[in-house]
């Protein structure tokens, strides 16, 4: 379970104190939660609260008990992030490389580790290019290493932070039917309201407030409402 309590992120800039968050409170237990809104509107910074990426300045983020600022280390075994860019998250030559990077501390044995990794990229349809350069590698091909390291370590929550925005359609679908099929509980930040639609519930996030929470249907009509009023 994943808990706000009035969660708030604040940041310094030349002008002064700027508040990308809000108090916000919020109980997250569904399989698949979806946030959306507006560029700019808070949804990132909500996402990297759940494993400690952002930090509340007041209030408390809890992961299964643990908060996310005293406890960070064991929270970020709980909570595995995929970043809107892959390269974000790619450092080693080959797939194989990378994936196994991500088992160093799991898995002292090498070969051990190797053997997993490989486990790991059969799983996700990556491991006929295990070891090619990971820059030869497709957009969705990116994005679906990034996965798999995240996946390696075995988390219990994956928050994905606008994952197929870079993508197109065919890829968009390749990465989206691998997130909605983990047995681990999804945090999807998306423009993609077909994507949002799919989800168990879903948070609208507007001028660093949650605005909506609730049914994604119901969801992403009071998104579209929203929006189209903003451009009145």
């Amino acid at each position: 379970m994943i808990e706000l309590r009035d969660a708030t992120v604040v940041v310094d800039s030349p002008d002064g104190p700027v508040t990308l968050l809000h108090p916000t409170s919020l109980e997250l237990g569904e399989h698949r939660i979806g946030v959306i809104g507006a560029n700019g509107s808070g949804k990132s910074t909500l996402a990297r609260l759940l494993n400690g990426l952002a930090l509340p300045a007041a209030g408390q983020v809890l992961v299964d008990g643990l908060d996310v600022d005293a406890d960070g280390r064991q929270v970020r075994r709980r909570v595995g992030f995929v970043f809107t860019h892959p390269d974000a998250q790619l450092v080693m030559p080959t797939p194989l490389e990378d994936v196994t990077l991500s088992l160093r501390r799991t898995i002292p044995d090498k070969s051990e580790r190797r053997r997993r990794a490989r486990e790991v990229l059969d799983a996700i349809g990556l491991g006929h290019r295990a070891d090619v350069p990971v820059h030869s590698l497709s957009g969705g091909q990116k994005q679906l290493l990034a996965l798999a390291g995240v996946l390696a370590t075995e988390p219990e929550v994956v928050v994905a932070d606008e994952p197929t925005t870079l993508l197109d359609l065919r890829n968009t679908r390749a990465v989206a039917d691998r997130l909605f099929g983990l047995r681990q509980q999804l945090v999807l930040v998306t423009h993609d309201l077909g994507l949002a639609r799919r989800c168990d519930r879903v948070l609208v996030v507007d001028a660093a407030r949650v605005v909506f929470d609730g049914p994604a249907d119901e969801a992403v009509d009071h998104y579209v409402a929203l929006a189209e009023h903003a451009d009145v």
